[in-house]
């Protein structure tokens, strides 16, 4: 086995690998409970939040084109920030992959049951981990092509979501002939029916929808011409995304009273239906299913990458660090899977709660990993002597913004009962690592390392 990743994923599979991450569970499902917070406001909290992202890609764009190396984030927060960031940034993201990978897994088995409803959630939960780990384990170009026609799939009925929306709104479609017009969007409490409260709730549940879009990063190193793909996968991707999560939840709510949705189950399941396409809920199930199954593969890609970096740096075991003749870290693959299997426990266990408690608990690891990338690009951007082709506009601007806007989002997760569990338990995991830093002796390999680096 060889330390070296390929250079074998192309902009068609960056800019779809990024959609895929994105466009999952958090919008086909996790949306339901959005609305149910915000109402229709959740439309702003969407803009806003989307602005936000927006800021958050563009640095690590930045970063990426210039030095894409494997871990991304977590190689620049522990070259410009220190070892133990690094370290920290790294294995915080490993489990935030763990995580949506559990959630994604737990959307599948979900979906799986509107077609199989006497079938234990568990089955459909471990067939998912065995089937997108066995992917994995192939060439990444395989998981680049993989990977790029699950998004398509999605994509193209998300756009076909909102048009057959705006026919049923206009024209009729599916309603008669009698257009449904826009009003469902303020007759039933306004715009704000919760309040701007309502709204400010609903920012920490929407992080989890865009978290993902980082993976972009993760694929530099893999990526052919990084120098040219990554700015145009981060400058393309953000206004897709804004429109599929924007229009397809205009859509929804135009279509459907915003009060009147199911939270545990998904709006566009509901939205066919009413659109009263024939076996319309059936194909879309196996559209979400196929979106889960989607950003669990992009979530195994990457953790076994972020496995590969940390391993490349001592902080890690250097096994995760070996990749096969074709260029996939196998172990760390493995690790990751492994790991997953505990999410098809927790479906046997507690099936009705794990995707909820998913949701809150990784809010916490997706803003620690959105705050380190402007922090880390903060200092990227002091040592930098020569304007770069590719940078962060109005910056230092926009990332005192976007920094106030994340630690904000702490704020509401520590304020709110459904979500405060998020801090508790990302606290708590900081702290293991933080004892594993220093009981392994990593602290003591990496201050030997930069004493021999400077020597």
């Amino acid at each position: 086995m060889s330390q070296d990743l390929q250079r074998r994923l192309t902009p068609r599979h960056i800019t779809f690998m990024a959609l895929g991450m994105c466009i999952g569970a958090g919008l086909f499902l996790g949306s339901a409970s959005t609305i149910k917070l915000a109402g229709p406001s959740v439309l702003f909290a969407y803009m806003f939040g989307g602005a936000m992202i927006f800021i958050i890609m563009r640095a690590l764009g930045e970063m990426a084109a210039h030095e894409p190396v494997a871990g991304s984030f977590g190689a620049y927060a522990h070259k410009y920030l220190g070892p133990f960031a690094g370290y920290l940034t790294g294995w915080n993201y490993w489990i935030l992959m763990m995580g949506v990978g559990i959630a994604e897994s737990t959307a599948v088995g979900i979906y799986m049951k509107a077609w199989f409803p006497d079938s234990p959630q568990w089955i459909w939960a471990f067939a998912s981990v065995a089937m997108i780990g066995g992917l994995n384990l192939l060439a990444v170009k395989v998981y680049g092509e993989l990977e790029f026609w699950f998004s398509l799939i999605k994509v193209l009925t998300v756009v076909a979501m909102i048009l057959g929306g705006f026919a049923m709104i206009w024209l009729g479609w599916g309603n008669g002939g009698k257009p449904v017009g826009l009003a469902n969007l303020w007759t039933h409490g306004g715009w704000f029916p919760h309040g701007v409260t309502g709204m400010v709730l609903a920012l920490p549940v929407l992080v989890f929808s865009f978290g993902g879009i980082e993976t972009i990063g993760m694929a530099a190193a893999e990526a052919a011409q990084p120098e040219r793909t990554i700015p145009r996968a981060v400058n393309s991707v953000i206004w897709r995304i804004l429109i599929f999560y924007i229009g397809s939840l205009f859509v929804i709510m135009a279509i459907y009273p915003w009060n009147e949705l199911d939270a545990n189950s998904s709006p566009f399941v509901t939205t066919f239906a009413r659109l009263g396409i024939p076996g319309a809920a059936g194909l879309i199930n196996f559209v979400v299913i196929t979106a889960a199954l989607s950003s669990f593969n992009s979530t195994t890609f990457s953790g076994s990458r972020m496995l590969h970096s940390l391993a490349g740096k001592g902080q890690a075991p250097a096994a995760m660090g070996k990749t096969s003749v074709h260029g996939v870290p196998v172990r760390g693959v493995l690790v990751t899977m492994a790991f997953l299997l505990f999410g098809v426990l927790m479906n046997y266990l507690v099936p009705g709660r794990i995707f909820g408690m998913m949701m809150s608990i990784l809010a916490f690891n997706t803003v620690w990993t959105w705050g380190m990338v402007l922090v880390a690009h903060w200092s990227f951007r002091r040592r930098q002597a020569q304007p770069l082709a590719f940078r962060l506009r109005v910056w230092p601007l926009s990332s005192v913004l976007c920094l106030a806007f994340l630690a904000f989002v702490w704020v509401m997760l520590a304020y709110s009962p459904d979500t405060r569990v998020a801090i508790y338990v990302g606290v708590a995991w900081i702290a293991l690592l933080t004892v594993a830093y220093y009981a392994f002796g990593i602290e003591r390999r990496m201050r030997q390392a930069a004493a021999s680096d400077a020597a």
